[in-house]
C-alpha cells in the first residue's frame, strides 16, 4: 500500500468515525440511549470532541495526500543532510 492510499485510508476512516461521533452525540442530546453512553462515561461534549478531533485528522491526512509526492525527501536523504 502506497503513502497516498494510506492517507487517503486514514482520511475516511476518522470521517466516518467523526460522523459515528456525531450521531452518537445527537443521539444523547436528544435523550436516546443516554444510559449507554453514560455507562461507558462518554458524555455529550466528549463525543462531540471526539467528532472535531476526527475531522481534523481526516483533513490533515487529506491535504497531506494531495501534496506532491516531489516534495518529499525520503528518509535516506534526510539523514545524511542532518
Amino acid at each position: 500500500m502506497g503513502h497516498f492510499a494510506r492517507l487517503q485510508l486514514v482520511g475516511r476512516i476518522t470521517y466516518y468515525a467523526g460522523w459515528l461521533a456525531l450521531v452518537c452525540g445527537g443521539l444523547v442530546h436528544l435523550n436516546v440511549g443516554r444510559n449507554l453512553f453514560l455507562a461507558v462515561n462518554l458524555s455529550q461534549r466528549n463525543l462531540f470532541e471526539v467528532a472535531v478531533v476526527c475531522f481534523l485528522i481526516c483533513v490533515a491526512s487529506e491535504l497531506r495526500a494531495q501534496t506532491p509526492a516531489g516534495t518529499e525527501m525520503p528518509s535516506a536523504v534526510k539523514r545524511q543532510a542532518a
